[in-house]
């Protein structure tokens, strides 16, 4: 009894009925492809899986049919069909899945004109069509005996927009990647993906203003978690994108210390506030303004010894802490510089053990007197000396020790003590080493910075927007992975690795080694996209514009022509003369290169 013909919709590639009647082997992969059309010429039947050719042996074929919109499972017309090895016996998850989290392939175009050069019904040789937009692909078929004909699309359209257009550029953007290396890998194999200005289209008008969008959300959201408590403890530091002197954009970021979170980022460009040594002082501003609008008052702040910045927190009546990371690395720098002069080697083996002890002297103490105590009394210490003068720390802390090695202590009234004690107890270091914070630690906030790098390094210029988007993403990624776990091993063992970092010289040392990131913010990038972004931009594009975008720093000077500008143009291996200011008024230069690359001038009668 034949089979009722099924209500059909478009969901894949479609067959003819002539095709379920040859010997194949069927593929057990099910398709969720929109775009197979097929024309009312013949009887409507059943769908059929992908043919393949089988080398060998000529299984028999069990016909599974496609659901419609009401059924819920496979019917065959074979009496040979096991359920059990049908490829969709019940409701299968995937329908309740969206085209942009289900799995894709690579496909090569050899194959997929194999499904399409012969005509399913009479074998014939059919004439095709292919069509491609960047990732996207349609092939039209037409069977110039029956006049069969059917079109396929290798992923949904929605509107205009492939929806994996819109992917490569959602990945691409929100992994922190570049599309430039993308590019250059894609184009390694030859896989096709969309054009630049395809990218920075989607960039405009889908993900930037996602990004925006979401960042709001999260930070409301901590905003009213720590509204609930006290004062919030805070670290700041600034990151320029390029070197200081030179830097385009700074961004400021604060960190709640006790949450280990970021809770706010300024973007700052130097041409509004005066140069890139302004660029710290008004990205404190600005980050303190945000929180005291959105209700939570700072109760101290760690940051670097910026004068303008201790100055506008002593105006704002703020306790200021110093970091001990930047205090200890200048103090390093000078010490380190020192131990490399005649006369001055014995410093160099006391490096580690003043390093340490700075740190010591911060975490260990409780007041300011207290940790410039234990700080100075290093100076005593270097000398096989454990007893000191100051009743706040008069004696050594560690046990006491038989000296076996006289030779490594420094003898008193020594050049090389005078040129320590001159580094050490210099009247502005002593006054910052009261002030050094002796609770939190901002190595978390170093740690963001190098994560900043992975989606915006410095050798890459960026527009205003693009760089406060790539900022954000910074931030999305280390509030989500910020703390996690150490590793550990089946049995339970904590996990290391060995590094052997620059800042120890090269010396091997033990990391522990985390757990693998997780990425749930770019599922959630992906969905608010495509499910709320894209079928409605208009809303979040207006709040991307809200957002006060300073000119480019080009705006400042007039632009002129290309033409004009080519035409001034001199290369270094020009031989063409030029008006000389330096030469007489009937002279002119004439620039030429030798044969081992040295340039010369000469001066000729015009």
């Amino acid at each position: 009894m034949p089979a009722a013909s099924p209500k059909t919709r478009s969901i894949g590639t479609q067959l003819s009925w002539g095709t379920v009647m040859e010997r194949h082997v069927q593929s057990k992969v099910f398709s969720l492809d929109v775009g197979s059309e097929t024309t009312p010429s013949f009887p409507v039947m059943p769908f059929s899986s992908t043919l393949i050719k089988a080398a060998s042996f000529t299984p028999r074929k069990r016909a599974c049919h496609a659901l419609d919109e009401e059924e819920e499972e496979t019917v065959s017309d074979d009496s040979t069909n096991n359920p059990d090895e049908s490829v969709v016996t019940e409701k299968s998850d995937i329908w309740q899945q969206t085209a942009y989290n289900v799995s894709k392939y690579i496909v090569f175009e050899s194959c997929l004109r194999e499904l399409f050069d012969t005509c399913p019904i009479c074998k014939t040789k059919c004439d095709v069509h292919l069509r491609r937009m960047g990732t996207y692909v349609s092939y039209t078929q037409l069977c110039p005996k029956c006049s069969y004909y059917r079109k396929w699309e290798s992923q949904p359209v929605i509107g205009s927009t492939p929806v994996g257009n819109l992917l490569v550029s959602a990945a691409i953007y929100f992994s922190g990647a570049s599309y430039f290396k993308f590019e250059k890998i894609c184009n390694s194999m030859q896989l096709r993906i969309i054009h630049y200005d395809a990218f920075r289209r989607h960039a405009r008008n889908y993900l930037e203003p996602a990004i925006i969008h979401k960042w709001n959300v999260d930070q409301n959201n901590l905003f009213r978690k720590l509204q609930e408590g006290r004062k919030v403890a805070v670290a700041g530091d600034m990151r320029a994108v390029s070197p200081v002197d030179t830097a385009k954009f700074g961004s400021y970021t604060l960190m709640h210390l006790d949450s280990n979170t970021i809770l706010d980022m300024q973007l700052v460009q130097c041409s509004k506030v005066g140069g890139s040594y302004h660029i710290e002082k008004e990205g404190l501003k600005r980050c303190l303004d945000h929180l005291y609008s959105n209700g939570l008052a700072v109760e101290y702040i760690i940051t670097g010894r910026h004068p303008k910045i201790q100055k506008f927190l002593r105006k704002c009546n703020i306790v200021q802490f110093y970091d001990v990371w930047h205090f200890e690395r200048g103090l390093s720098k000078k010490l380190d510089k020192l131990s490399q002069k005649k006369g001055c080697e014995i410093l160099k083996k006391w490096l580690p053990s003043i390093k340490n002890h700075v740190y010591w002297s911060a975490m260990s103490s409780t007041s300011g007197p207290e940790k410039v105590a234990k700080y100075t009394s290093m100076l005593n210490h270097i000398q096989n000396v454990h007893i000191h003068e100051n009743p706040v720390f008069p004696k050594c802390a560690h046990a006491d020790k038989v000296t076996i090695d006289p030779k490594k202590w420094f003898q008193p009234g020594s050049m090389p003590l005078y040129k320590v004690e001159k580094i050490m107890n210099n009247k502005r270091v002593l006054k910052d080493v009261e002030k050094l914070n002796h609770h939190y630690q901002t190595s978390s906030l170093e740690a963001f910075h190098s994560v900043i790098l992975r989606f915006a390094p410095k050798n890459v210029d960026f527009p205003f927007v693009g760089m406060l988007c790539r900022l954000y993403l910074a931030a999305m990624h280390y509030n989500e992975n910020g703390d996690r776990e150490q590793a550990v091993t089946t049995s339970g063992q904590a996990m290391y690795k060995i590094v052997f970092p620059k800042s120890k010289k090269g010396e091997a040392t033990a990391k522990p080694l985390k757990t693998a990131p997780s990425y749930d913010y770019v599922t959630d990038l992906m969905k608010l996209v495509f499910e709320e972004v894209f079928a409605d931009p208009t809303p979040f594009v207006e709040k991307l514009k809200k957002i006060p975008i300073p000119e480019p720093l080009s705006s400042q000077f007039e632009r002129p022509s290309k033409e004009e500008v080519v035409h001034r143009h001199v290369s270094r291996f020009s031989r063409k003369p030029t008006n000389c200011p330096s030469g007489s008024g009937n002279s002119c230069r004439m620039r030429s290169t030798t044969q081992d690359g040295r340039t010369t001038l000469m001066f000729c009668p015009k």
